[in-house]
């Protein structure tokens, strides 16, 4: 009787840890079922995604769209405009200029403080209005799509429609825009050669052509593309990549940078009438 109170008692424990496993297991699969939930998707509006918001690039790239180390301001500032290391948001990080166009870019680098287009409130150009540290806002309609950036009063239309090619040059292109599944693919022409990539001196020639795409990759963040071509400039062409989030603080609104005021120093300061003493 012992005996057959042993094999009961043996084979009870044996089904405890059985059931336990068995628990075990579903809470396991559970978790990874839950952890494989798609991640919400984006409104939309008229069955695409709906971009409208204020997002705004996190990186580096306003510098240098390449790697690059921390580097110094202008000495009279101490630490205040120096430069912050960046591990660069081009796809292989190597910009293939020609090697006439390669010694330009060294020459703006050398007088980035005061070459740079932004130094004199120019509008930024596409795309570096997308990541210059200041929020930026989409407006999306159906026929067609504004962008507003804060620095200079940027802003673009995108026409959703083909409404010909632009009549004029401008700082901030011609924007084209169309639709490739969920990401709004836009080709931008017409520009002047008067605006930088960055505060490193990248720059382009008025034969720049640059197609971005905004891919949603959830409600609050785009993965953002820019393929860059100008054969004046570069041997190829060449593209930059780089996540966008959508700001959410309570009241989140775009506040003007109106940034002329500043520059007229710089610009101006040669031209004030010198008083005798």
């Amino acid at each position: 009787m012992c005996v057959m109170q042993g094999r009961t008692s043996v084979g009870s424990g044996a089904a405890a840890v059985m059931s336990i496993g068995v628990v075990v297991l579903v809470a396991a699969s559970g978790m990874r079922l839950e952890g494989q939930v798609p991640a919400p998707r984006p409104e939309r509006i008229e069955d695409r995604p709906n971009l409208s918001g204020i997002w705004q690039a996190v990186n580096e790239a306003h510098w240098d769209l390449e790697a690059h180390e921390a580097r110094p301001g202008p000495s009279q500032f101490g630490a205040l405009f120096s430069e912050p290391a960046g591990l660069g948001v081009v796809v292989g990080n190597e910009i293939p200029y020609q090697a006439s166009a390669l010694e330009q870019k060294r020459e703006n680098f050398a007088n980035r403080w005061t070459a740079d287009p932004a130094a004199k409130c120019y509008m930024p150009g596409v795309p570096r209005a997308t990541y210059m540290p200041f929020p930026f806002q989409i407006i999306q309609g159906t026929g067609k799509i504004i962008i507003a950036y804060p620095f200079a009063a940027a802003t673009r239309l995108i026409h959703m429609e083909d409404v010909g090619e632009s009549p004029v040059d401008t700082w901030m292109g011609w924007s084209s825009g169309r639709w490739e599944g969920d990401t709004l693919v836009v080709d931008v022409t017409s520009f002047v050669d008067q605006t930088w990539f960055d505060r490193a001196g990248n720059f382009h020639s008025a034969a720049l052509h640059v197609v971005e795409r905004y891919t949603p990759t959830g409600p609050n963040s785009i993965q953002y593309e820019a393929t860059i071509e100008d054969p004046t400039v570069y041997t190829r062409p060449w593209t930059i990549r780089m996540p966008l989030y959508r700001r959410l603080e309570e009241n989140s609104q775009l506040l003007e940078f109106k940034c002329i005021p500043f520059a007229e120093e710089l610009m101006y300061g040669h031209l004030r009438r010198q008083t005798e003493n």
